[in-house]
């Protein structure tokens, strides 16, 4: 390996501390299971702090075919179907037992258990390259291949800070996506009261009286790849689906194929998906905001021309999005081999609460307020992230020390 700094040395895998296989205890015994040890399996391993599992054994199970690990143990993959795009690596936060698919390395006594398992999943990549296939797609990671797998290990205090520096990122990372969904669900729920605290004295009306057309898309022969600049290209229902706008999730028109320019989706353009393999995106509209030139509409997609004399296109979008709207979608969806449609026709029934232009932007600045606030807390997460990727490589390599990363943080 690269070399490494003063005080580090470089230690092969096998080397770090004692390796366990697992096993499985009769699963036709019920004595073994439902008791309150934690047993891991392949699928089951999807969090870098192992502490829980939705199969738990008992003091009889854990005795029965399986091995139990101590807290600070590090566990990783060695077979399944995630092994082909993923190396599942973890250390135990309690006792654990753990099945055949896992193996696990007891540390030795200079070594913590936390850093070793960073020290891994930093070198996903390198331990992919290892996987061959066991049979049915299954993924293998031949245990003597990544035995040999190099690891630089600095003393054993320097190893706990490098955790404590990647523990306290992924802290405020975690924070900060729980203050982001929070404040989804506060936005939803201030949307929803804003859009119905009007309905005794503004009633229901249809939407079709607000709108001037809908307008059709088409669906070419095209290419499934994003149009490179100045291409034509169609959007994929995928495109507004998410809730918000994106406009990558289009493919290019083929050449020969004539574009049709009155079909080009267009800043300001109010979006509805009408059809979809998943009901809950049936109905699904969209405010495109901003977009790049050239693309069109799919056939799945319909473009909802308002009069903008009553209506605000950004309180459209948030009233169609409100649960009284989505139930009557719901109630109404139809279609055969798994495609589910609406029709223009149900489009302009669906009964929605329409106030006055000044009361919609009024319903429409209180909720942008709120987005401008996820939009920051986005774009703080995103970058936590961004240095957390960063900065996990240069420190498990040595290349820049701890004292530094320190620093970095007490900037933030």
């Amino acid at each position: 390996m690269c070399d490494l700094p003063d005080g580090w040395r470089p230690v092969r895998l096998r080397d770090t501390g004692t390796w366990l296989s697992g096993g499985t205890p009769s699963t036709d015994e019920p004595r073994f299971w439902g008791g309150d040890i934690p047993w891991i399996s392949a699928a089951s391993m999807k969090d870098f702090y192992i502490q829980d599992s939705d199969r738990r054994l008992t003091k009889s199970g854990s005795s029965a075919g399986t091995r139990l690990v101590e807290k600070g143990s590090v566990l990783f993959v060695v077979r399944g179907m995630s092994l082909k795009k993923e190396f599942r690596v973890g250390v135990a936060q309690r006792e654990i037992a753990f099945g055949q698919d896992c193996k696990a390395i007891i540390p030795r006594h200079d070594i913590y258990g936390t850093f070793l398992a960073l020290a891994l999943k930093v070198r996903a990549n390198e331990v992919l390259s290892m996987v061959d296939e066991a049979g049915h797609g299954t993924g293998r990671l031949p245990t003597d291949l990544i035995s040999k797998l190099m690891v630089g290990v600095p003393p054993l205090p320097e190893q706990r800070r490098i955790a404590e520096v990647i523990d306290t990122l992924d802290s405020r990372i975690s924070n900060l996506n729980l203050a982001m969904k929070k404040q989804l669900k506060t936005l939803d729920g201030v949307a929803d009261q804003l859009l119905t605290e009007d309905a005794s004295t503004v009633g229901l009306v249809r939407l079709g009286d607000s709108l001037v057309d809908i307008e059709a898309g088409w669906s070419p022969l095209c290419e499934e790849i994003t149009p490179p600049p100045n291409k034509w290209g169609v959007l994929k229902v995928s495109a507004v689906t998410s809730g918000s706008y994106i406009a990558s999730e289009s493919k290019t028109l083929l050449p020969g194929m004539h574009p049709r320019p009155e079909l080009e989706a267009r800043a300001g353009d109010l979006i509805l998906c009408r059809a979809n393999g998943v009901k809950s995106l049936v109905g699904v509209t969209t405010l495109i905001r901003e977009t790049p030139p050239k693309l069109m509409l799919s056939d799945k997609l319909m473009r909802l021309v308002t009069n903008r004399n009553i209506v605000d296109n950004a309180y459209l979008e948030l009233a169609l999005a409100s649960a009284g709207v989505r139930r009557q979608i719901d109630a109404i969806t139809s279609g055969s081999s798994g495609q589910n449609n609406i029709s223009q026709g149900f489009v302009r029934m669906l009964r929605i609460h329409l106030p006055s232009l000044p009361r919609q932007r009024q319903v429409v600045a209180c909720t942008e307020a709120g987005r401008d606030l996820m939009h920051g807390l986005k774009e703080e997460r995103d970058k936590l992230l961004t240095l957390k990727r960063g900065l996990m490589e240069d420190l498990l390599t040595g290349r820049v020390r701890v004292s530094e990363a320190e620093a970095v943080l007490e900037d933030l």
